[in-house]
């Protein structure tokens, strides 16, 4: 997600951005907030705002919820390869769109894919999202992600809090 400094006027370390803008540089880049999302098909979710693109804060915030019995199935970024070496966690590199390997089977990334894409489209409505207020978002994401699975007020509330299906861990 692109930093943004929602709310702020002063201590800001660039020129303010005239209507939200775009990053200088894609993927990670001191302007990207890193956001990770991990889910499993049955659309168990865990989300965190990482406090910077490491395999360390990548351990933080999957403990407990990728196990080496549990495969990973990545874009193939320098921090989950480690992640996943050291955790002894079986990996998957999703190849290049257009580019598939020969005589692997296709990895279907469908879910996450699917769950980005309404993560942004629900922001996108907000006109970005102030980074300080990014884990609360995530947080109201994941509660009607939940409330689309179940009408029971119990399983909204879990999911809102971070909870059952849902989880948010913040390192």
């Amino acid at each position: 997600m692109l930093e943004s400094s929602k709310g702020r006027r002063s201590g800001l370390t660039r020129e303010p951005r005239s209507r939200g803008g775009k990053a200088r540089h894609p993927g990670s880049y001191f302007e990207n907030i890193p956001v990770l999302v991990a889910r499993d098909r049955s659309g168990a979710t865990t989300d965190a705002v990482l406090p910077e693109h490491t395999a360390a804060c990548i351990a933080g915030a999957l403990a407990g919820a990728v196990t080496p019995a549990n495969m990973l199935v990545c874009d193939g970024g320098g921090p989950l390869r480690a992640f996943a070496r050291r955790a002894k966690i079986p990996l998957r590199v999703v190849p290049a769109p257009g580019k598939p390997a020969p005589g692997e089977p296709e990895i279907p990334i469908n879910n996450v894919n699917a769950y980005h894409s309404r993560l942004k489209q629900w922001l996108r409505r907000f006109h970005g999202v102030a980074t300080r207020n990014l884990p609360n978002s995530l947080g109201w994401r994941r509660s009607l992600e939940a409330r689309a699975h179940s009408s029971d007020p119990q399983n909204w509330l879990l999911g809102a809090l971070g909870q059952g299906r849902y989880q948010y861990k913040m390192k």
